[in-house]
C-alpha cells in the first residue's frame, strides 16, 4: 500500500506503507544507529515521536521479546529506507512488520532517508504525518500537524505503582521517569533490591522505604513540564546519594536552579564520543535526546561538568560538589548501544557504600 511522509514545512515523501494503516502525527527525529531497532522502537522516550533510522536496512534479524526496553512500542510511527521482509536470526521471533501491525503502529518505508535527515539536521526537528489516506490533502493537514503537541509524556509512560524488584544488596528507589528495563536489570546484576516508584511520588514516600541511593531515569518531553519531579528532587537533594539518567540528568539540574534548551535536532543513537573529564578518556555512548544543560546557567560553586559531548561539546554529565549526587545525559545502561559506561552503575554502588559507612 502507497503511504505518504509529510513535513510541516511542506516537504513530502512518497513510499510505502508497512505495520498498521491509517494515519498518525508526531515529532520527527533520527536515529544513528546501525543495530538496535527494536530497543529504539520500546524505549518510553520516544513517547509522541516519529522515529526514522538513519541506516537503509531495518528488520533483518527480526523481533524477539527478550529485546524490548518496555512493555510495548512506544513510537508513534517508524520510517525507513527499507525493511527486510526475510530477517535471519536465531532469536527472530517475528517480522518487525508483524509486530508493529500488532502493536498498530504505522510504518513507511522506500523513501529517501538521507535527505529526511538533511532536512532535520538543516531546519531542525518537526513535526510530521504519516498517512495511507490516497485522499490525503496536505493543506487540509497542515494546521493539525503544526498544532501538534506531546502533553505531558512522563505521565503518559510511567508506573501507576510501586514496583518492587528483590535483590539482597543496597536497597534503591528508582523514579521511573519512562525508564528503559535495562536501568533495573542492571540494578539488579549488582545485587540491589529496586523499588520502582511513579514520576508524580512525593519525596516523603520515597524516603520512607529508607533507601541506600536513590535513581532517577531516562524520560521523554521537555524536562520544564516535569514540575512535580522537579520539586521532589530539591526535597532529595542530600538526604541520600543520588543518580540520574537522561530526562532525571536534565531535572536534577533543574531542581539546582540550573537551565535547560531544547537542541537543533537532539542526539539520537549508539555512536556519540563523550569525554569523561575526571579520567580523561573518550567513550562511544548510547543517547536520545531533545534537549541539554545551559552550561552557562550552571552554578560553578556546586556543579562541575563531568563529561563532556565530542561532537558538539553540550553538558554530557553534572557533578555536585557539596552532596553524593552526579547524573548523565547518555545512557550507561546501552540498550541499544556500547556498554563501555557501565562503569557509572558501579561508581554509584560505591557512592552508596561510602554513604553507608
Amino acid at each position: 500500500m502507497k503511504a505518504i511522509l509529510a513535513l510541516e514545512d511542506g516537504t513530502i515523501f512518497h513510499g510505502e506503507s508497512f505495520g498498521a494503516e491509517g494515519e498518525v502525527i508526531g515529532e520527527i527525529v533520527f536515529n544513528t544507529g546501525m543495530t538496535g531497532y527494536q530497543e529504539v522502537l520500546t524505549d518510553p522516550s520516544y513517547c509522541g515521536q516519529i522515529v526514522a533510522m538513519t541506516y537503509p536496512l531495518i528488520g533483518n534479524y527480526g523481533v524477539n521479546n527478550e529485546d524490548i526496553e518496555s512493555e510495548k512500542p512506544q513510537v508513534k510511527g517508524f520510517i525507513v529506507r527499507e525493511l527486510c521482509q526475510t530477517p535471519s536470526n536465531w532469536r527472530s521471533e517475528e517480522t518487525l512488520n508483524n509486530y508493529l501491525k500488532k502493536n498498530n503502529i504505522i510504518g513507511i518505508e522506500k523513501i529517501d532517508t538521507r535527505a529526511l535527515t538533511r532536512i532535520l539536521r538543516e531546519k531542525g526537528t518537526m513535526k510530521g504525518l504519516i498517512t495511507t489516506d490516497p485522499d490525503f490533502n496536505f493543506d487540509e493537514k497542515i494546521d493539525e500537524i503544526k498544532a501538534y503537541v506531546i502533553k505531558d509524556p512522563v505521565m503518559c509512560v510511567t508506573t501507576r505503582e510501586v514496583l518492587h524488584y528483590k535483590g539482597d544488596g543496597f536497597k534503591v528507589a528508582l523514579i521511573d521517569l519512562g525508564l528503559k528495563k535495562n536501568i533495573v536489570r542492571s540494578l539488579l546484576k549488582r545485587g540491589c533490591d529496586v523499588h520502582v516508584f511513579p514520576a508524580d511520588s512525593k519525596a516523603e514516600d520515597i524516603l520512607a522505604i529508607n533507601p541506600d541511593g536513590i535513581m532517577l531515569s531516562n524520560g521523554p518531553g521537555d524536562p520544564k513540564d516535569c514540575v512535580y519531579t522537579i520539586e521532589t528532587i530539591k526535597k532529595l537533594m542530600g538526604k541520600k546519594p543520588m543518580f540520574g539518567i537522561c530526562l532525571g540528568h536534565q531535572l536534577t539540574a533543574l531542581a539546582n536552579g540550573a537551565d535547560t534548551e531544547k537542541l537543533k535536532y537532539g542526539h539520537r543513537g549508539a555512536n556519540h564520543p563523550v569525554k569523561d573529564v575526571e579520567k580523561d578518556l573518550t567513550y562511544i555512548t548510547s543517547q536520545n535526546h531533545g534537549y541539554t544543560i545551559v552550561e552557562s546557567s550552571m552554578d560553578k560553586a556546586r556543579m562541575v561538568v563531568s563529561h563532556r559531548n565530542m561532537n558538539d561539546g553540550t553538558v554530557e554529565g553534572v557533578r555536585y560538589k557539596d552532596v553524593p549526587v552526579f547524573t548523565v545525559q547518555f545512557h550507561p545502561e546501552a540498550s541499544p548501544g556500547p556498554e563501555d559506561t557501565a562503569y557509572l552503575f558501579d561508581e554509584f554502588i560505591d557512592m552508596m557504600k561510602r554513604n553507608s559507612l
